[in-house]
């Protein structure tokens, strides 16, 4: 029962805080007004600004945000415990993560649209602007060359998720055709579409599992090559080629019915998630308190300390600093009506959490039901001791968390599995089999990542484009040169070859996860830049700003504190072991953020009351706003 309770009294503080404190916001300190001229209509292009329902742009931006970060930041926290990672969740989406990505597409609103970096030019200073955009730039770069490996690594773990995963692409399509140039309804076409995808899983399942793996092992033309012979980065390429595509066409045309068509996928995967994990509940075959410690006594091996890397391991479920860019970059340029902004941003960030607790549960309570194991024919069964007794309850979340290889052999694999394995069991207690449930819940996640990768795409190429222009490198400014500067260099991290502990070479396609470690900090530090533009935005307004700066502070000191344990603790600091690529990242990323509080610092004296200069007159319009 302590599972479900853990489960809806969570929901039940997403749902308060939604109508209280984030109605507080909207109303108070914002002061939304639905007559407000917003970007979409001010620069419509039915490209990237395009005027959008605010229930297929809550899908879009939900996706969006989610990808895999709510999945492997609670997958690998509960290391330390389920209550730790509990807690930070559901207080940090409430106070911290809602509060960072409303604030973003209120400002972003205001200023046409423009990105974080843009508008941190006017609030505090154009040098403030260049640092913004380079932070942005790393950060961004080490997301694509990450997520763009998560899919990969999905679609190779899991070939039944493949169909399904890639027929939703041109059913979006349609679905976006039908109703932007037809004028169509999108509900009914967008539902019958997810009909469609779960036919797909089934098929994937018992019919055609794309195990790319398996075919380029039986071509002898690319068998054993590094590159072309590895699915991992075959499939890593054809999806930054998708990516490229896709970041360049309209967002009518792809990215808001597919993510539309998403949102409805997830509803029914939490949905089942929910329902599973009730009777699971009630039957006694899900118990939280048996299965994982609520604080862990003992922390495995390697493993850093919980203070502060709690606080950068969650990020995507509590608070991250990719969610700016998304707001300020896509969904900003989409929104109908300015009183929209607290359901997309603050409810979508509440959603999120919600995503956050079920992974929690699924990694400890749905894992304590078993490890499941593929055998030969393609069924899933439990794992079993020596006796044939099924491994269950602590003893199971033991072997996945504690194993032999401990922190060190917690990879991507491992972080996926945990809750795909623990979702899956949830899903097997309302009768379904686990080859199906697993299939569900692989393409779930694969289809939240590869929309990640997608909008992460669109926003570097956006940050490129900003860049060159205050460059003055004329070529990047094109669209196309820009976006294919970003999937270049995104493609080239992630198929590089990783060093091991132990110095010596991974395979080709491990580079996205050596530069995993930089992303729980880099991308934390966004979200403290992210606060202290919203904070200029008010202070310059004589607006109240204590529930922006107390959240700032917190999210500048704690990824500060963990990036700087990460590159000089004696025992794994990046500069004692020279690993040298990510201690010069992570150093230029510091010194950056230092560069900018600097700047703040300086310009805040003179900036409360005075509003920053105005942005110049649009064409035949006689007001901005």
């Amino acid at each position: 029962m302590l599972t479900l309770a853990v489960a809806l009294g969570s929901f039940a503080a997403f749902i308060l805080a939604y109508h209280t404190y984030g109605r507080w916001l909207a109303r108070k300190i914002f002061n939304l007004n639905p007559d407000a001229h917003v970007p979409a209509h001010q620069l419509r292009d039915d490209v990237d600004f395009v005027p959008t329902h605010r229930q297929v742009i809550f899908g879009h931006h939900f996706t969006s945000i989610a990808g895999t970060g709510p999945i492997v930041g609670p997958a690998i926290a509960v290391f330390w415990g389920w209550l730790p990672a509990l807690l930070w969740v559901v207080f940090g989406s409430i106070f911290i993560g809602a509060v960072h990505d409303f604030g973003a597409l209120v400002v972003s609103l205001r200023n046409r649209g423009q990105t974080v970096g843009e508008i941190a030019g006017r609030m505090i200073s154009p040098r403030a602007k260049l640092l913004f955009l380079l932070i942005l730039f790393f950060a961004l770069s080490v997301v694509l060359a990450v997520f763009g490996l998560v899919v990969a690594s999905i679609f190779k773990m899991y070939p039944q998720s493949v169909l399904a995963a890639w027929i939703s692409l041109p059913l979006a399509m349609g679905i976006g055709w039908w109703c932007y140039r037809r004028e169509g309804h999108l509900l009914w076409p967008s539902l019958a579409a997810l009909t469609i995808i779960y036919g797909a899983v089934i098929v994937g399942c018992d019919y055609w599992p794309f195990d790319l793996q398996a075919l380029l092992d039986s071509q002898p033309a690319v068998a054993g090559h590094p590159l072309l012979g590895n699915a991992t980065v075959v499939w890593t390429a054809i999806l930054f080629v998708y990516c490229f595509i896709a970041s360049v066409i309209p967002v009518w045309l792809l990215l808001q019915p597919r993510d539309f068509i998403n949102s409805h996928q997830l509803v029914v995967a939490l949905g089942l998630l929910v329902g599973g994990m009730a009777v699971a509940g009630f039957t006694g075959r899900a118990d939280l308190a048996d299965s994982a410690p609520a604080v862990a006594e003992v922390i495995p091996a390697g493993a850093p300390p919980i203070w502060p890397f709690l606080f950068i391991t969650i990020a995507c479920g509590a608070v991250s600093g990719f969610h700016c860019l998304v707001s300020s970059g896509t969904t900003s340029k989409q929104i109908d009506v300015e009183t929209d902004a607290q359901y997309v941003a603050y409810g979508s960030m509440l959603l999120e959490g919600a995503l956050a607790v079920l992974v929690i549960l699924a990694c400890c309570a749905g894992v304590g039901m078993g490890n499941l194991q593929r055998q030969d024919d393609g069924e899933y069964l439990i794992a079993a001791d020596a006796a044939g007794r099924e491994i269950i309850g602590r003893e199971a979340w033991e072997t996945r968390y504690n194993g032999a290889e401990g922190w060190a052999g917690f990879g991507l694999p491992q972080m996926v599995g945990s809750f795909v394995d623990g979702g899956a069991n949830f899903l097997s207690a309302l009768g379904i089999a686990p080859r199906y449930a697993i299939a569900v819940i692989a393409v779930m996640v694969a289809c939240f990542a590869a929309t990640t990768l997608d909008t992460a795409t669109r926003l570097q190429r956006y940050v490129v484009q900003e860049l060159a222009a205050d460059l003055r490198l004329k070529p990047l400014t094109n669209k196309y040169a820009a976006t294919a500067l970003a999937v270049g260099l995104a493609l080239a991290l992630a198929v590089m070859r990783g060093p091991s502990a132990d110095g010596t070479p991974r395979p080709h396609g491990t580079g996205g996860l050596f530069l995993w470690p930089l992303f729980g900090a880099t991308n934390q530090l966004l979200a403290g830049l992210a606060f202290m533009v919203t904070a200029f935005y008010l202070w310059r307004r004589n607006k109240p700003i204590w529930f922006a700066v107390l959240p700032m502070i917190v999210m500048v000191v704690m990824p500060a504190w963990a990036l700087t344990w990460q590159l000089f603790n004696e025992q794994s600091g990046w500069w004692p072991r020279q690993q040298y690529l990510l201690a010069g990242i992570g150093t230029g990323v510091l010194l950056l953020q230092a560069w900018m509080i600097v700047e703040a610092v300086i310009a805040w004296p003179r900036a409360r009351g005075v509003l920053e200069e105005a942005l110049p007159p649009l064409p035949g319009a006689t007001q901005l706003d």
